[in-house]
């Protein structure tokens, strides 16, 4: 049995065989770099002329975002499925990474009262009850069928694949029949939610935190070495400086530069770094330009819901970095040579892809938040509703690899040579 060692270079963490040395990245994208320059140029100055340095700010973020995540392919969705399929735990390990960065920088920026055009930082908790638990479940079934999560979809639309647009689209329409069935999706039995920050202070959240994702290192240590698992694939790369331009970068700087993102989103606008609120914004706004009247729906009317419908999307902070990161994957992947559209895509694919994304925007609606605004932003502010989306997300992900099979899909297995 070979061993390799992992990204930090421990070997503790055998796999069943060496990982496959990088290919050369393909040359540059020409076009398409240029066309998603030129996009994040202007509208970047739109936005920052029509709306205010704080909301310029927000989507030069999401375009940092969008090249740190493609750059990297940080996943949340392989990172699962390669744990439960095979018990290979680098991706979740890099998991730890990016936690542990956010919720240092977050503790120092709440906890010292910081915050940049005005804002405060506002940390809220999460409730905990039957929602949070089924709608966790939901959305882990639909990133294991849709072939990606909240800012793997966003990452990889922009980068060109076109099999994420059917999710893209599936999201978008799940978001809307949550906000459409309000009524019935909401009021399920809940306990108020826990900030650790309320009762051991923000140095006693920020140890227990860590000391938590250090014992998720331990145990995803403990179970690689029982089941040696094949190594991660890799993805073609460039050489020497220009990999910091072109990638691509190792898993672990990828999970250190988004920690760093989602912190730096934390202090611009004081809250915490979202995605899927806007699939459910954009979804009712395409309604309304098909004189559809979503804004009588019981979702619509409440306060804050209502005032982000009449405002345009230019000043809605999780619009703005969801646009970011799109735009800025598609520069990332245009720069690495990857930027392509792929015109046939099997049927059973499609069907998953969109049935993946209905589940993830009514799972993420139910519970409040996705990978990122309740699995990231929870635990990354201390709030015990991230851990406990976690550990559903893990069960819906263990039932989402048994639907798989049923749309021509793969799984890992412990005789492949990459996982």
């Amino acid at each position: 049995m070979a061993t390799t060692q992992s990204p930090i270079g421990d070997k503790y963490f055998p796999t069943s065989c060496a990982a496959p040395a990088p290919r050369p990245e393909e040359p540059v994208r020409i076009v398409p770099l240029a066309v998603a320059g030129v996009l994040a140029a202007g509208l970047t100055w739109y936005v920052w002329a029509s709306q205010g340095a704080k909301f310029g700010v927000l989507l030069l973020l999401g375009l940092g975002l969008g090249l740190a995540l493609f750059h990297s392919r940080f996943g949340f969705t392989s990172a699962w499925r390669q744990l439960i399929a095979v018990g290979n735990g680098q991706g979740l390990r890099a998991h730890t990474v990016l936690l542990g960065t956010a919720a240092t920088l977050i503790a120092l920026i709440a906890g010292t009262g910081s915050g940049l055009f005005g804002s405060k930082p506002a940390p809220t908790a999460g409730a905990l009850g039957l929602a949070l638990f089924a709608g966790a479940l939901l959305f882990a079934i639909g990133m294991q069928l849709g072939g990606a999560c909240a800012s793997g979809t966003l990452f990889a639309v922009g980068s060109g694949q076109s099999a994420i647009v059917l999710t893209l689209g599936g999201f978008v329409a799940g978001s809307v029949l949550y906000t459409w069935a309000y009524p019935v999706l909401s009021g399920w039995p809940e306990l108020k939610g826990v900030l650790l920050a309320d009762h051991v202070g923000w140095f006693g959240s920020w140890a227990i935190t860590i000391a938590v994702l250090a014992g998720i290192v331990l145990a995803t240590r403990t179970v690689q070495r029982r089941r040696t698992p094949p190594p991660v694939d890799v993805v073609p790369t460039a050489r020497g400086f220009a990999r910091v331009f072109r990638g691509s970068w190792p898993m672990l700087a990828g999970a250190v530069v988004l920690g760093v993102l989602a912190a730096a989103v934390f202090l611009v606008s004081g809250g915490i770094w979202g995605i899927t609120s806007a699939f459910a914004l954009w979804g009712a706004k395409i309604l309304q330009v098909f004189g559809l009247h979503p804004e009588t729906w019981e979702f619509w009317r409440q306060k804050a819901n209502a005032t982000s419908l009449a405002a345009p999307i230019w000043r809605d902070k999780t619009s703005l970095t969801d646009i970011g990161i799109m735009i800025g994957a598609a520069v990332a992947a245009a720069a690495a040579g990857a930027w392509k559209i792929h015109s046939s895509i099997p049927w059973r694919t499609a069907v998953a892809a969109l049935l993946g994304g209905v589940l993830m925007g009514v799972g993420a609606r139910m519970a409040g938040g996705c990978n990122i605004g309740a699995y990231l932003g929870g635990i990354s502010t201390g709030s015990l509703h991230g851990w406990l989306w976690g550990v559903f997300a893990l069960g819906g992900t263990w039932i989402g690899l048994k639907l798989r099979p049923l749309f021509g899909l793969a799984n890992p297995e412990p005789t492949d040579s990459v996982c």
